[in-house]
């Protein structure tokens, strides 16, 4: 949608040939979405990765938005700790989220136990699990519940704990003290950033509930959209050795790209 509303009319008024033009939209851009990527970019302005680059720099320096190693976030919405609601998030790379969720629900079989942190990118998941049965799932997002497909699900547990709104999750030793105790099949977690040092989420108490969640867990999978590639956020989670897959819209590239064939990542990129 992004792309089609700048590519609306004359492709110049975002060419390189008129580049206060091209930046007014990529700060417009960089502030609807919450995050761009420097690759997303180049696509959508049709110019190359240098000049994407030089404009970033030029932004930054003026003060309208924040780079990252792997593109740009806006002023008031630094990465390292930024804290958003679901709702918001919901509305933030929504259509990749949406392939995200239903290939990774594609990686799932009948019967299997499932363990759900919060995010958005969980809720996608959540709702294209019609097609399984007798799934039981074990979550501390408040959110999941009510969009799980009820013909799928045999049983549905909620760990207890502290509620977070901005999240709508639950954390802390209420929830989890019974984690070891449990034998989970699949962790499908999301993540705020990925990184060559491993995955991240932007508050302390998730990035622990995630982190013990993926170890009382036989195999991991990962969804994050591209936008949350290259990024290191608050809470450092995990590094890779513990993921399976990772379910995203593009191909990681660079040092991310390095660490996750280290670790062995099986790569999905959602069509």
């Amino acid at each position: 949608m992004d792309e089609m509303l700048l590519r609306t009319g004359n492709q110049d008024e975002v060419s390189s040939n008129l580049p206060a033009a091209r930046q007014t939209k990529l700060v417009e851009l960089v502030k609807k979405r919450g995050q761009v990527s420097a690759s997303e970019l180049v696509n959508i302005f049709g110019v190359s990765r240098d000049t994407i680059r030089r404009d970033l720099t030029l932004l930054e320096e003026r003060g309208l938005l924040v780079r990252t190693h792997g593109g740009a976030v806006p002023r008031e919405r630094l990465v390292t700790s930024s804290i958003t609601t679901l709702d918001s998030r919901m509305n933030m790379q929504r259509n990749p989220k949406e392939r995200i969720g239903k290939a990774a629900a594609q990686l799932i079989r009948d019967r299997e136990t499932l363990m759900l942190n919060g995010g958005s990118s969980i809720a996608y998941f959540a709702d294209e699990l019609g097609s399984h049965h007798d799934l039981t799932i074990v979550t501390n997002n408040l959110h999941v519940p009510s969009i799980l497909p009820a013909h799928a699900v045999r049983a549905v547990y909620v760990l207890g704990g502290t509620y977070i709104a901005s999240s709508q999750v639950m954390v802390g030793f209420a929830g989890f003290a019974a984690m070891p105790q449990i034998s989970v099949d699949t962790a499908v977690m999301a993540v705020s950033g990925l990184s060559s040092k491993g995955c991240s989420i932007s508050k302390l108490e998730e990035a622990t509930a995630t982190r013990e969640m993926m170890a009382a867990c036989q195999r991991t999978i990962l969804l994050a959209d591209s936008s949350k590639f290259d990024v290191q956020a608050f809470a450092m989670v995990a590094n890779y050795d513990l993921v399976e897959y990772l379910v995203t819209d593009a191909q990681p590239d660079g040092d991310l790209a390095a660490a996750l064939e280290e670790a062995g990542v099986k790569i999905v990129v959602a069509g």
